[in-house]
């Protein structure tokens, strides 16, 4: 039998041919597969931000100027029983496609020789939302043809959530929630089924019925809905009629606008997300209404700027958080968010470098500071009250915030490592060498915002409270703002010793409070550790306070560096902190830290360890690096006459025999200004007649200048060459002092030893002989 030509190529024919089919099968199933693009909504969204109960605090609109939320995942129960009764009634039951809607919409369209009714189901109406593409045929096409696939990438919630979230609402409102707040003041959970019903027929034909027009063929589709949920009993007859009765909405309303500066940081930070904070609506408000009534008051003084943060220690969270006042206005740089401002930091940074020397075991918590006249190197700081106490302990030094003691600690300390420990416990405004600030460092002479500043004093009380109530609780280097990552472990170990932490807030708790009572004899009111600054000009006034629970910062000022008179720490930004602590809930103090601490006997005199001619002691907790200081250096055993008179020597003790006594005495130039504050303070008395001194204890010093100072001397107004006032201190009220420049003798000083003379440009140097003979001299340059 013979197969012809034609037989035999039919077979070859066929399995092309189903090779073909195949293939645009196969392509069809691929491109079914991947015609839904991964991001169905390529649109802009505003910046929405809210407390940590998803309650609004303000927004930012998108950048294609809509009022467009994001997305949402559920639609509320009344707003979703609504739409669906509305545009969808058998949308749980469908695939994204209803055959018996588009063809009773094909029906009706013939009838009527017009497009009438698309038939197009909540799933079809979401993808022409996304592809935002004129209507045809084609286009209606590729609208079921999506449709169908979106079925099976979402749930029916979730696409439920997309429509109601770029559904059209009337002008530049876009998505179910930017309707509600716009339209009625609040959230969609909280709609009622009238205003839940109004927002459901509104995307039907948002051009055409709008709620500045045509208002009464609105309020027709809504009250037609109503009846339709009546019907359906979704609704009882007391709730209809009621909802009936309600108005329909009039101009869309302004958002809320709480912790605008806030917003305003999220929308550059996280544009276009909707952004849970870790504020207290409700605090939020108290804190700005209280910034705002101290804000009528300053502004008689034309100060014109507030900035408060308000910080939950162990939960490490802010919970409040205004970065000026009157937001709206532009007019006093009101939009200027002083919160990450950096601003002079006056005397705020003291309790660092208390808490630092504390820590490395520099100085005790009492141990005598100088509190005399300084010129280093030209830097003359000066008390803010231009007085001196010669010596004061550092705690009292640093509650009464002495500028000239915390230079002294500072050169101590050295400035670049005070810079470096700035610099770990988060400034990180400090953008120069540490040699361009100098000792000024300590006085306001860097910048540093609000946000850093609190934020490290939170560090400090952190470390703390892990330490004794809390061992689980984690350090971290900043507070949160946003709720979601504040539940994650980014922790660090603390570079503070609890011990001195606990020692500095023991010291700045006894600050001076703005009221007139004094709070140490309330049981009711609670303990705060708390520090004023104020800066160079009267420019920034700042007031940090802590407690075992919040961190309270305030900063108040000109945001333009104008300087007024007033505007200090103390009087300004002091009495806005304790209004700020007086709304929040109370709290016990910190508990001690004892395993960081030792006891030591110290010297109740200088503040020292004991040392072997201390007689009055005093058993206090310190830093165990406190152990290492130097006993106290201004007691030492002194042979004095039996009427304490003289100093004498065994020798030359004659026949009134001596007396070997504890005497107290501090440097020359110290004691000068001490006595003046001390009058029970005894300078070390002369030697007797006949005897001569040891040379162990220099009875005099000078007060200025410091020894190797660079003194520049302006001219005089009749541009004369400038003059130098050469300062001395001596123990002995009654002593005479002869001046010597560069070995020629100037003149002699009685009692009060101060002299007034004109160097040359170049290096000199100055000596000074009592009429017993001791000799002491000083080199300076003039420039």
């Amino acid at each position: 039998m013979f197969v012809t030509k034609e037989q035999n190529m039919k077979p070859t024919h066929k399995n092309k041919i189903k090779k073909v089919l195949f293939i645009l099968s196969a392509g069809l199933v691929i491109w079914y597969i991947f015609c839904l693009p991964r991001k169905l909504f390529d649109v802009s969204y505003a910046t929405v931000v809210t407390d940590r109960n998803h309650e609004l605090l303000g927004a930012r609109i998108a950048e294609d100027n809509q009022w467009r939320f994001p997305a949402i995942d559920t639609v509320p129960p009344k707003v979703k029983t609504c739409l669906i009764e509305f545009e969808d009634q058998y949308f749980y039951r469908h695939w994204g496609v209803n055959p018996l809607a588009i063809g009773r919409a094909i029906i009706q369209n013939i009838q009527a020789k017009k497009i009438v009714s698309g038939g197009s189901t909540l799933t079809m109406q979401t993808i022409r939302l996304a592809r935002r593409e004129k209507r045809t045929f084609i286009e209606k096409f590729i609208e079921i043809v999506w449709a169908t696939r979106l079925e099976f990438r979402y749930s029916k919630e979730e696409i439920l959530g997309l429509y109601a979230s770029h559904a059209p609402f009337g002008g530049n409102v876009v998505g179910l929630e930017a309707a509600a707040w716009r339209y009625f003041g609040h959230s969609s959970n909280n709609l009622s089924w009238a205003e839940a019903a109004t927002l459901a027929v509104l995307p039907n034909a948002p051009s055409q019925i709008h709620l500045s027009r045509n208002r009464k063929a609105l309020s027709d589709k809504r009250n037609r809905l109503l009846k339709k949920l009546l019907d359906k009993k979704l609704i009882n007859s007391s709730t209809y009629e009621l909802s009936l009765n309600e108005p329909l909405p009039g101009e869309p309303l302004p958002l809320p606008s709480i912790a605008p500066h806030l917003v305003s940081y999220f929308y550059q930070q996280n544009k276009g997300n909707y952004c849970t904070s870790t504020l207290e609506k409700g605090m939020q408000q108290q804190v700005e209404e209280i910034l705002n009534r101290w804000n009528g008051d300053f502004s008689r003084n034309d100060i014109r700027n507030l900035a408060a943060l308000v910080i939950d220690v162990r939960k490490n969270q802010v919970i409040a958080y205004c970065g000026n006042v009157n937001f709206e206005s532009k007019r006093s740089a009101n939009q200027v968010d002083i919160i990450r401002s950096p601003r002079s930091t006056g005397s705020i940074l003291k309790p660092f470098l208390y808490c630092a020397l504390l820590q490395e075991g520099i100085l005790l918590p009492h141990t005598l500071q100088p509190d005399i006249p300084v010129n280093i190197n030209g830097f003359q700081p000066q008390n803010f009250n231009r007085q001196f106490d010669g010596a004061v302990p550092a705690s009292e030094a640093l509650a009464r915030s002495l500028n000239v003691p915390a230079v002294y600690e500072l050169q101590a300390y050295s400035v670049p490592k005070f810079y470096d420990f700035l610099k770990k416990a988060g400034l990180t405004t400090l953008n120069r060498p540490a040699s361009d600030y100098g000792l000024s460092l300590i006085l306001g002479g860097a910048e540093g915002s609000l946000w850093d500043i609190a934020s490290a004093y939170n560090n400090m009380a952190q470390t703390l409270i892990r330490t004794t109530t809390h061992p689980e609780q984690t350090v971290n280097e900043k507070p949160f703002l946003l709720l979601s990552e504040s539940t994650q472990n980014s922790t660090q170990n603390s570079m503070y010793d609890p011990g001195a932490v606990w020692q500095t807030f023991e010291t700045i708790k006894e600050v001076n409070r703005p009221e007139e009572i004094d709070w140490k004899y309330i049981p009711s009111m609670q303990k705060i550790a708390w520090k004023t600054g104020t800066s160079y000009g009267f420019r920034d006034a700042w007031a940090i306070g802590v407690t075992p629970r919040y961190v309270v910062g305030v900063w108040v000022g000109n945001a333009n560096g104008e300087g007024k008179p007033g505007l200090t720490g103390a009087q300004t930004a002091g009495p806005v902190l304790f209004d700020i602590f007086n709304i929040l809930p109370a709290s016990s103090w910190f508990e001690i830290p004892y395993e960081t601490l030792t006891e030591a006997e110290i010297c109740m005199e200088s503040g020292h360890l004991k040392g072997r001619y201390c007689e009055h002691t005093d058993t206090i907790l310190i830093p165990r690096n406190g152990l290492k200081t130097t006993p106290c250096p201004y007691h030492f055993s002194v042979h004095v006459t039996p009427d304490n008179q003289y100093r004498v020597y065994e020798n030359c003790a004659g026949s009134e025999g001596i007396q070997t006594v504890s005497w107290f005495a501090l440097p020359p130039a110290w004691a000068w200004y001490y006595k003046q504050h001390h009058p029970s303070y005894r300078n070390l008395p002369p030697f007797k007649p006949g005897c001569s001194p040891d040379g162990q204890h220099q009875p005099m010093q000078f007060i200025y200048p410091q020894p190797q100072a660079n003194i520049s001397l302006p001219k005089q107004l009749d541009g004369s060459p400038g003059q130098v006032i050469f300062e001395l201190a001596h123990n002995q009220p009654h002593a005479t002092v002869h001046w010597h420049l560069d070995e020629n003798y100037v003149g002699t000083t009685e009692n009060f030893h101060q002299i007034t003379l004109r160097p040359d440009k170049g290096k000199h140097v100055v000596t000074v002989v009592d009429n017993e003979g001791n000799t002491l001299s000083v080199s300076f340059n003039i420039l």
